[in-house]
C-alpha cells in the first residue's frame, strides 16, 4: 500500500509539472454534439452486437429439445464456437482498426455478423448451428475494438470511464432484448403454429427467433457506413497520421493467426529459432488440452479452445518481432497484464450466470419460455444499463483522488455481487429470484468501463484497438469460452450422477462464483504497478523505440 500511496503522488506532481509541456487535445469536427451522436449510433451496433449473441441462452431449453444435445453442447455453442473465431480474429481486425477507417470495418462486420445469424434460422443440426456461429463470432470480432479506438478519439480520457461506460451499457440492453425477443417470439410462435410442420418452410420456433434479429441488422449497417471518421489520436493532442497502406500491414497479421501460414510468418519475421520456438509452444499448449480433454471428455470444445490459444501465443511472438513497441506496452506492462486477467475472470461469473440463468428458471421453478425471457431480459436490460453506467460514473469520480479508483470497482464487484447471486439460485420465491436477478444484474457489471478504459490508458492512440482485441480475447476465452462451457459441464456430470436437472444446474452455477477469487487476487496485483505504469507511458513508449 505504501508503494501505491508514492506512485500516486508522483502521478499527481508529474501532472502539475509537466502541465505546460503535455500534448493538447484537438477538436474532432462536428464538435461534442457529433461525438455523443457517434456514441449513440456504436450503442445500437453493440446492442445488436449482444442480441445476436445472447438469444442463444432464452433459446437453450428449445434447442436442446429439437437437436437432441446436452447442457456441455448447449454451452459449447454459446461460448466457445463463438468465443475462439471472435477472440482469435478480433487480433488482425483490431490491427486493421489501428490502420484502416473504423466506421467501415464496424459497417461491414456488422452486416456480416447480422447475416450469419439470420442463417443460424435454417439450420438443421448441431454442426450447422455451430458453423454459423462461428460466423457470429468472426462478423462479431470487427465491431468493439475499433469501437473503443473511436469512442477514445471522439471523448477526453477525464471522462474516458464513464464513456466507454455508456458505448458498454450495450452489452446489457442487447442482452435483455435479445432474451425478451426470444421469449416473445418462441411464444407466439408455438400459438400460430403449435404443429411445426404446418409452418412455412417448416421452421421451428427458435429458428424464427434467429431470423427475427438478424435480418435488421443488415440495414442497421447502411447507417453506421454514414458517420465520420474521427482523427485518430485528436483527443489527447498526439495526432497519428493515416497509414498509407493498411491492408498490406494488416495482411501479416492475418497470417499470424491462421495455423500453418503464422510459419512462414513468424520465419520471415524471426527466421528459424522462430519458428523452433513456435513449435515448442504448440507441442505444450496441446499436451494441456489433451489433459483438460481426458478429465472433461468434450472434444470440440478442448480442441477449438486449444487451437485459439495456440493462435494467441503465436501472435503475441509475432508482435514481439514485428512491432515491439506495441508489444512492449502491452506485454511489459504489470498493470496491463493484471488487468487483462482480473477483469476476465469477473466476466467468467457475468457470462456463466447470465447464460444459464434463463434455463435455471424454467427448469428450478418452472416459468415459461416468455416468462423467463420477459422478466429476465427486462431485469438486465435495466440492471444492466444502470449498474455499467454508475460504474463508469464512480470511477472517473474517484480517479481524481486515486489512480486505482477503477480497479477498486472491480474488487468491489465479488463482494457485493456474490449474496444477490446466491439468492436468486437459493430462493423458493419466483418473484424475488428475479428481484435478486436484477440486483445482481446492476452490481455485476460496474467493471466494463473501468476495464476498457483502464487498457486504453496504457498505450499509446495507435495501440488503442489492438489492445482492446487483446482484452476482448482475454475476456472472450476466460469468460465466454470457459464461463457458460464449464457451468454446462459440471451441471451434466452432476445430472448423470443421478441430481436432479434443476439441483444440478443450480450446483454448478454456484461453483461458478469461484472465479472471483481470481479476480480479486489479479485486481490487487494491478493495484501495485497501475499508477507507475500509466505516469510512465510516453517515457516507456520512447524506451521501446515509439516516436513522441
Amino acid at each position: 500500500m505504501t508503494d501505491t500511496h508514492q506512485n500516486e503522488t508522483n502521478v499527481a506532481q508529474a501532472t502539475s509539472t509537466d502541465a505546460q509541456d503535455s500534448p493538447q487535445p484537438i477538436e474532432q469536427p462536428g464538435g461534442p454534439d457529433y461525438g455523443r451522436y457517434v456514441l449513440f449510433v456504436l450503442i445500437i451496433v453493440y446492442i445488436f452486437n449482444f442480441v445476436d449473441r445472447q438469444i442463444l441462452s432464452i433459446l437453450a431449453e428449445e434447442i436442446k429439445l429439437d437437436l437432441g444435445i446436452g447442457d456441455a453442447e448447449i454451452g459449447f455453442l454459446y461460448g466457445t464456437a463463438f468465443a475462439v473465431f471472435y477472440a482469435v480474429f478480433g487480433i488482425p481486425l483490431g490491427r486493421l482498426a489501428d490502420v484502416w477507417n473504423r466506421k467501415k470495418l464496424i459497417s461491414i462486420g456488422l452486416s456480416f455478423w447480422s447475416a450469419m445469424t439470420a442463417m443460424s434460422g435454417f439450420a438443421q443440426n448441431f454442426g450447422q448451428l455451430a458453423a454459423c456461429r462461428f460466423g457470429v463470432g468472426i462478423g462479431e470480432a470487427s465491431a468493439t475494438p475499433a469501437a473503443f479506438s473511436m469512442i477514445s478519439d471522439y471523448f477526453s480520457p477525464k471522462v474516458r470511464a464513464t464513456v466507454l461506460a455508456i458505448y458498454s451499457s450495450g452489452i446489457y440492453l442487447g442482452s435483455g432484448i435479445g432474451l425478451f425477443l426470444g421469449g416473445a417470439i418462441v411464444a407466439t410462435w408455438h400459438q400460430w403454429y403449435p404443429d411445426p410442420s404446418l409452418a412455412p418452410l417448416g421452421i421451428k420456433a427458435w429458428q424464427a427467433a434467429f431470423l427475427a434479429v438478424g435480418l435488421p441488422g443488415i440495414l442497421m449497417a447502411v447507417w453506421v457506413w454514414t458517420i465520420r471518421e474521427p482523427i485518430r489520436g485528436a483527443s489527447e493532442g498526439l495526432v497519428t497520421p493515416e497509414h498509407p497502406h493498411p491492408f498490406k500491414a494488416t495482411s501479416s497479421s492475418f497470417m499470424s493467426v491462421l495455423p500453418g501460414f503464422s510459419l512462414f510468418a513468424l520465419f520471415a519475421a524471426g527466421g528459424v529459432r522462430a519458428v523452433v520456438m513456435n513449435l515448442v509452444a504448440m507441442a505444450v499448449v496441446g499436451g494441456l488440452f489433451f489433459a483438460l480433454y481426458l478429465v472433461m471428455p468434450t472434444l470440440l470444445q478442448w480442441i477449438a479452445l486449444g487451437i485459439g490459444v495456440y493462435i494467441t501465443v503465436t501472435w503475441i511472438h509475432y508482435q514481439k518481432l514485428t512491432d515491439p513497441a506495441c508489444y512492449g506496452m502491452m506485454f511489459k506492462s504489470k498493470a496491463f497484464l493484471a488487468a487483462t486477467v482480473g477483469f476476465p475472470a469477473i466476466s467468467f461469473v457475468t457470462y456463466g450466470i447470465g447464460f444459464w440463468s434463463p434455463p435455471f428458471m424454467q427448469r428450478f421453478h418452472g416459468e415459461s419460455i416468455g416468462d423467463a425471457g420477459l422478466y429476465l431480459g427486462l431485469g438486465s436490460a435495466v440492471g444492466g444499463f444502470i449498474g455499467i453506467v454508475l460504474g463508469g460514473v464512480v470511477a472517473d469520480y474517484f480517479r481524481a483522488k486515486t489512480v486505482n479508483a477503477r480497479l477498486y470497482v472491480g474488487l468491489a464487484i465479488p463482494l457485493l455481487a456474490v449474496p444477490f447471486a446466491l439468492g436468486f439460485l437459493y430462493t423458493d420465491s419466483i418473484f424475488m429470484a428475479y428481484i435478486y436477478s436484477f440486483l445482481f444484474s446492476v452490481i455485476s457489471p460496474a467493471w466494463i468501463g473501468c476495464a476498457a478504459s483502464t487498457v486504453n490508458d496504457l498505450v499509446m492512440p495507435r495501440m488503442r484497438a489492438t489492445a482492446s482485441a487483446y482484452y476482448l480475447l482475454m475476456n472472450t476465452f476466460v469468460g465466454l469460452a470457459l464461463g457458460p462451457f464449464l457451468i454446462g459441464q459440471f451441471s451434466d456430470l452432476y445430472y448423470r450422477g443421478g441430481v436432479d436437472s434443476a439441483v444440478a444446474l443450480q450446483t454448478a452455477m454456484t461453483w461458478g462464483l469461484g472465479a472471483f477469487a481470481l479476480s480479486v487476487a489479479a485486481l490487487l496485483l494491478a493495484c501495485r504497478y497501475l499508477a507507475a505504469d500509466e505516469t510512465s507511458r510516453l517515457e516507456r513508449a520512447a524506451a521501446f523505440g515509439e516516436p513522441v
